[in-house]
C-alpha cells in the first residue's frame, strides 16, 4: 500500500471520528448510534496502520490493486451502516405509531369524561 493512500486513510478515519464526536456532543445522535460510526473509523484506521493484513485479504480475494479493495471495503462499510440505520429508523417508526395510538386513546378518554 502506498504511503499516500495510507495517509489518506488515516486522515479519513480521524476526520470521521472527529465529526462523529462533534455530532455526539451537540446531542444530534445518541451514543449507541455513534458506535456504528466509531467502528467504521476504527476499521479504516486499522487498515491504514496494518496494511499487510489488507494486502493479504486482497491477494486472497483476487483484487489486482489494493485501492480497489479499499474502495470495495468502504462501500461494504457504508452498506452496513445504511442497513443498521434503516433498522433503527424502522424501529423508531413502530414506536412513533404506537405513541400516536396511545395519545389518541387518551384523547378519546378525556373527551368522554367531559
Amino acid at each position: 500500500m502506498s504511503l499516500k493512500l495510507r495517509i489518506i486513510l488515516l486522515v479519513f478515519s480521524i476526520v470521521l471520528a472527529i465529526i462523529t464526536t462533534v455530532v455526539l456532543r451537540k446531542g444530534r445522535i445518541p451514543i449507541k448510534y455513534s458506535l456504528l460510526w466509531y467502528f467504521s473509523a476504527l476499521v479504516v484506521f486499522l487498515v491504514a496502520i496494518f496494511p499487510f493484513i489488507i494486502e493479504f485479504i486482497a491477494d486472497m480475494l483476487g483484487f489486482t490493486t489494493l485501492s480497489n479493495l479499499i474502495v470495495a471495503m468502504i462501500i461494504v462499510i457504508l452498506l452496513f451502516l445504511t442497513m443498521s440505520l434503516t433498522i433503527i429508523t424502522s424501529g423508531q417508526k413502530k414506536k412513533i405509531t404506537l405513541l400516536i395510538q396511545e395519545v389518541s386513546i387518551l384523547k378519546e378518554k378525556i373527551n368522554k369524561k367531559q
